[in-house]
């Protein structure tokens, strides 16, 4: 009897695990929203230079609402105008131009007059934004780059975290890492909100990824690794859509709290509570077996076995009986390989060059869209709801793709189509913001089902012994991905349309990488390396007791990103 087979003895998918799962899934539902809340924190509203006042020669104030119909003249005389025709948003004239005001005044006359920087701060509209960190510290102009760096922190703290506490995850339990990562975010969320400077920011973002990757690893083992093995994929489905569904309700959210520090406060409250109630949760009784602690096991599963109506099941349970129930997975688990494994045999090092290099891809451009909302020129809080809405019927394509047409062909028409879909943007007239925003929303609704398609595929992929270790690879290079991709923003500044040629040319590229991939749909999972340098499969399917603690490894990995 494997292990799975008593998780259904004992109930199966029972009251526990009903309860379970909604508990852990109610999380997500915020956690999701902190990899794109700085789309609102970060906003940049329309501004430009604080203007002289003509009476006394003292300075309008920097918080004052614009009003073009009584400063239009004001602003005539004390803005240029950019190439666009719009007010220059980071010089102003010395001196008055007040010979701008006659009838005959033409744009030559602009270019003639002397201008300055914006010495005495900037003026910003907020009839969108009330408040957002750009208006607070001035994030405009020369100090323009902070914005993107400040993501790039962030995605640099759930780099760190992924490295940092997936292995305290499997040093001290999945439950007490989950909790302090409620605790972590909650503090760190907080803190943020109230941040006195740019750095402090910084800092406070960094940590809050770290805490976003401790919850979205934690919580996924913990649902995956508490439910029977024909309800796994259910389960998994669940979590990936409550990722989803949190990104529509970071728009809800941005748009009753308009002042970023009030959107990271309600963002990262609910927290405390989610801390509280994480104690009530079971540790993995896998983990428990794996980590020598087998009387904390039994103890466990005979509380699971007492909510699901199954006492008598529970009684009968002992540690001698759970550890001859687990003997395969225990003997799995400690195999040990290392990432130079990857590249020592030449199938393996073809797999690990091809899949990583989508993991890449699809992570840098998924960003590079997700976080360039205000450039659509539609609300930008329906283009949020838009962008996550996608995701739904995107997914169920994805996974409809893998089933019937194949997981190789399915991850590569994902990357190549949303490649070309942000290429072809290039080449779409702004004035055409319909047909602009529709093929982002099918970009990123592309790279959605490239990631759907990457956590199944690339678990196949690996044998059996390295399994774990290929996943931690495509993970790593995804957040490096992640954090590539706001810095790529700034070489718009030299040449606009660098930006989408990058973004859209890395999936195209990666998706060629996939069509190296072999095929293993409606295949066993390989055992051994030396089963896919000689492309060959083992003659059975993987024992399923060996299938449940693969399942568990990879699960250890999947679902790192909001929407994912």
């Amino acid at each position: 009897m494997t292990f799975a087979e008593l998780l259904d003895r004992l109930g199966g998918t029972g009251r526990f695990q009903v309860l379970h799962i909604t508990l852990l899934v109610i999380p997500l539902l915020l956690t999701s929203t902190h990899n794109l809340l700085q789309n609102f924190s970060a906003a940049i509203p329309e501004h430009h230079c604080q203007i002289r006042h003509l009476g006394n020669d003292t300075h309008l104030h920097t918080n004052r609402t614009l009003d073009p119909t009584t400063e239009e003249d004001l602003l005539w005389i004390s803005i240029p105008q950019d190439q666009a025709g719009k007010l220059d948003k980071c010089r102003r004239f010395v001196t008055p131009q007040w010979h701008l005001l006659h009838a005959n005044a033409t744009p030559a006359n602009w270019t003639q007059a002397d201008t300055e920087p914006c010495h005495d701060g900037w003026i910003y509209d907020r009839s969108i934004f009330t408040n957002t960190i750009i208006m607070e510290w001035d994030l405009v102009c020369n100090l323009r780059t902070r914005r993107q760096m400040a993501q790039s922190i962030y995605m640099g703290g759930v780099l760190a975290g992924a490295l940092t506490f997936g292995g305290l995850a499997d040093r001290f339990g999945r439950k007490s890492v989950l909790s302090w990562s409620y605790l972590q975010m909650a503090v760190a969320g907080l803190c943020t909100a109230f941040s006195p400077t740019y750095m402090a920011y910084c800092v406070f973002r960094f940590l809050v990824g770290m805490a976003y990757s401790g919850i979205i690893l934690n919580c996924m083992s913990l649902v995956l690794e508490w439910v029977p093995t024909k309800v796994r994929t259910v389960a998994g489905t669940v979590v990936s859509y409550s990722a989803t569904i949190g990104q529509i309700i970071l728009a809800g959210l941005a748009y009753a709290f308009r002042d970023w520090r009030w959107l990271q406060f309600a963002a990262s409250l609910p927290f405390f509570a989610f801390f509280l109630y994480s104690w009530w949760f079971s540790e993995s009784a896998r983990w428990l077996v794996l980590s020598g602690k087998s009387e904390k096991a039994v103890k466990v599963l005979k509380k699971v076995a007492q909510i699901n109506g199954k006492k008598e099941e529970g009684e009968k349970l002992t540690t001698e009986v759970l550890k001859s129930n687990m003997q395969k997975e225990m003997a799995l688990a400690n195999s040990s390989y290392t990432f130079v494994t990857l590249a020592r045999t030449p199938t393996v090092r073809q797999i690990s060059f091809c899949i990583s290099s989508v993991w890449f891809a699809t992570s840098f451009s998924y960003y590079g869209l997700a976080m360039d909302l205000q450039n659509f020129g539609f609300s930008i809080y329906l283009i949020q709801v838009a962008f996550g809405s996608i995701d739904i019927p995107a997914k169920l394509i994805a996974a409809i793709g893998m089933n019937y047409i194949g997981r190789r062909t399915t991850q590569a028409l994902s990357v190549i189509l949303a490649g070309f879909a942000i290429l072809a943007n290039i080449f779409v007239p702004h004035d055409l913001r319909a047909l602009r925003t529709s093929l982002a929303v099918v970009g990123k609704g592309c790279l959605a089902s490239s990631f759907n398609c990457l956590y199944l595929y690339t678990g196949e992929l690996f044998p059996t012994v390295i399994r774990q270790t290929g996943m931690g690879l495509g993970s790593t290079l995804a957040r490096v991905g992640g954090i590539v991709a706001p810095m790529v923003r700034i070489t718009g500044e030299y040449f606009p349309h660098l930006p989408p040629i990058i973004y859209g040319t890395a999936p195209i590229l990666s998706g060629i990488a996939a069509i190296f991939l072999p095929e293993t749909r409606n295949l066993p999972l390989p055992d051994t390396i030396e089963d896919v340098e000689s492309r060959r499969m083992p003659e059975e399917y993987i024992a399923k007791g060996q299938e449940n603690v693969l399942l568990r490894k990879v699960s250890q990995e999947a679902a790192q990103d909001g929407g994912l």
